[in-house]
């Protein structure tokens, strides 16, 4: 119980305070903003002299200030969503109509909610801070019949109002498309202030075309139907509508260039307030941490490098974990000798136990994640291949390496049933029902499921032309599309039994209703969704595979109780087993192909290209063994394919 303590003393001060610094960072960063927006926002190009005199006195008026207070709840406010919504493995939904339902659940809902109201507090700052004709809701006017004064409805502060809605929930809707909360690992480590200066530029640039986007948007949805919100609000709020102004719902109304200017800027300090503070926090949370190898006292025990490592409450201290391997196992002589090192008394390597489990742990879920997905897509319409079965003995093989045993026969072959990504990333993100892989398995029983789907599970649709018996043996060669939902998104079942020859006539064929085609279009499999879902976590197996690598490489001269020797069979096997399986899966289909590049987004892409480097790191890590030892591993005791495939990285054909 006091361990357990310990270790949560220890997480909330790792990943929490680095929080807090990222959120008072943005706080402080808010005058220096809010100034700038100032200056813009007063600009006057024919009288400099006024304008600079007109900013200084802004700058310390009373409202200013009120407005740099709210400012200030808005950033505390989106720092709370940042650490709760955070998350170190992207969700990548595998169809449209998962994505779909992503926007759409409840928690997405409230997301949504909570920006269009954030973004409207900044807007009212925005206009208080401009003043003139975006100052208040209401303005004094006078009717033409009675000329009486009376409080109208001012459109322009309204206008900005709703543009600050709309815009935060652009932000909302993007961070979902985008996976604008996936934190993303630097590969080359750099200090704060350097990694917050280079990133500076992009954050502008991204905040100025996504303020240009939003407000071209805004315009074209208030020019259709603005009506509908100014007529609600003041018969609401009991205010007149000025007949003598222009109305903005109309093409006159927004061919205002000082309008559209003060849209512009507004909406690009509303963007840069929140991209700083999303940057802020990826840049502390991702800082490395250095970790203690070993301790002295027993209650630091829990903060210990072996002990973090397999760390499953709390995902980033893991990857911390991992990173500070692989950068120790790069930089660090003196750690590494604390890995090699033996237990006093007793003279086990109780560090590099631990270490290299964990690591081939990781390594051996990854192969039989690809594996498993390999006899999915060979089970989808064809007969499975005889490599894909000798590619499942390899991760049976390499499973029992991990486990600690040295039998290098050739073992039988695992039975891996037909894993969705749900079911593969358990181990990793928290369960097949966690909100990460909700979306990859479907609901058979839906409405919206395809009978693909219904078939692969053992269940068919009674209204389909595929129910019950079919003459021709060549039509149940059409099986679904090799990327369709059913391959990716399928529930754990066997594939559909081979068609039995009967002699009675095929059902009638009835034409699919538009509303079930459309739906079935939006279930068609994203392009390159399942390949990168399955690396989705892979920043973790780089880090163990470059951690492993170069420990084993140092223990060539550093090792000097021979602890890295006994496992290093075990860690090739491992290796060899995972290059198989990656291979296999870059001949896949979409598997290759790399993405195309985007807009300026403040969404991280980084995700789209790990399994490019997963495999780079892997060959990398292979050479750096095969170059290290030599023809020394020729009495490494392994199987007789590894072997030939480990000969082909020592003469350098890989």
């Amino acid at each position: 119980m006091f361990s357990l303590k310990q270790n949560s003393w220890f997480i909330r001060k790792v990943v929490i305070w680095r929080a807090v610094a990222s959120i008072a960072w943005s706080v402080l960063l808010l005058p220096v903003t809010t100034a700038v927006f100032v200056l813009l926002s007063r600009f006057s190009l024919f009288h400099p002299i006024q304008w600079i005199s007109d900013c200084t006195s802004l700058l310390t008026a009373s409202s200013t200030i009120f407005s740099l207070v709210v400012l200030c709840g808005v950033v505390l406010i989106t720092g709370f969503f940042n650490l709760e919504f955070y998350t170190l493995v992207p969700s990548i939904p595998c169809s449209r109509m998962a994505l779909l339902g992503t926007v759409l659940h409840p928690r997405q809902c409230v997301h949504s909610l909570v920006y269009c109201t954030m973004g409207m507090l900044v807007m009212w700052c925005a206009s208080v801070t401009i003043g003139g004709r975006y100052s208040t809701l209401g303005a004094p006017c006078r009717q033409s019949e009675s000329g009486e004064v009376v409080t109208c409805l001012n459109e322009y502060h309204l206008f900005l109002l709703l543009a600050g809605a709309f815009m935060g929930y652009s932000h909302s809707f993007l961070g979902v498309v985008q996976n604008m909360y996936y934190v993303s690992f630097q590969p080359i480590q750099q200090y704060k202030y350097p990694r917050f200066k280079g990133c500076l530029p992009m954050v502008v640039k991204c905040s100025v075309i996504q303020a240009l986007y939003s407000a071209r948007n805004f315009a074209a949805l208030y020019f259709f139907f603005g009506y509908v919100p100014k007529t609600w609000i003041s018969s609401t709020l009991n205010l007149q509508i000025d007949s003598s102004l222009q109305p903005l719902d109309s093409l006159t109304g927004l061919l205002d260039f000082s309008l559209l200017y003060h849209l512009s800027i507004s909406g690009t300090f509303l963007y840069l307030t929140w991209y700083l503070t999303v940057l802020l926090f990826r840049i502390y949370v991702t800082e490395a941490y250095s970790f203690p190898v070993q301790s002295t006292f027993t209650e630091d025990a829990e903060q210990c490098l072996p002990k973090v490592l397999v760390e499953k409450n709390t995902f980033v201290m893991k990857f911390l974990a991992l990173q500070d391997l692989a950068l120790l196992s790069q930089h660090s002589l003196s750690r590494r000798l604390e890995v090699f090192s033996l237990s006093q008394p007793g003279g086990h390597p109780h560090n590099w136990n631990a270490i290299s489990r964990e690591c081939l742990s990781l390594l051996s879920e990854l192969t039989q994640r690809l594996v498993a997905h390999q006899d999915a897509v060979a089970s989808n319409g064809r007969v499975k291949s005889q490599s894909a079965s000798s590619d499942t003995r390899s991760a049976s093989s390499s499973s029992s390496v991990v486990s600690g045993t040295e039998d290098i026969a050739e073992t039988p072959r695992l039975s891996v049933p037909l894993r969705t990504p749900g079911s593969v990333f358990k181990s990793s993100v928290g369960g097949a029902n966690s909100a990460l892989t909700a979306p990859f398995t479907p609901d058979v029983d839906s409405p919206f499921s395809s009978p693909a789907i219904r078939r692969l599970v053992g269940q068919q649709d009674p209204q389909s032309p595929w129910f019950g018996t079919v003459q021709s043996p060549h039509i149940m060669r059409r099986g679904p599309k090799l990327w369709s939902a059913s391959t990716e998104c399928q529930s754990n079942g066997s594939p559909p039994a081979s068609p039995a020859t009967v002699s009675s006539p095929p059902a009638a064929s009835q034409k699919p209703s538009f509303l079930a085609q459309w739906l079935q279009n939006r279930k068609e499999q994203l392009p390159e969704a399942s390949s990168q879902a399955l690396f989705a976590d892979c920043q973790a197996h780089i880090w163990a595979l470059q951690g492993l690598s170069h420990l084993v490489a140092a223990s060539f001269s550093e090792d000097q109780f021979g602890v890295v020797q006994t496992t290093l069979p075990s860690i090739l096997s491992c290796l060899v087993v995972l290059l198989e399986a990656v291979d296999r899966h870059f001949k896949l289909p979409h598997a290759s192909s790399k993405p195309g590049r985007t807009i300026c987004s403040m969404g991280d892409s980084t995700y789209k290209t790990l399994r490019f480097a997963l495999r780079a790191a892997l060959k990398t890590s292979i050479y750096k063994i095969t170059t290290t030892f030599g023809e020394h591993l020729i009495a490494v005791n392994i199987s007789t394919e590894h072997r030939k495939r480990l000969q082909q990285f020592l003469e350098f054909k890989e």
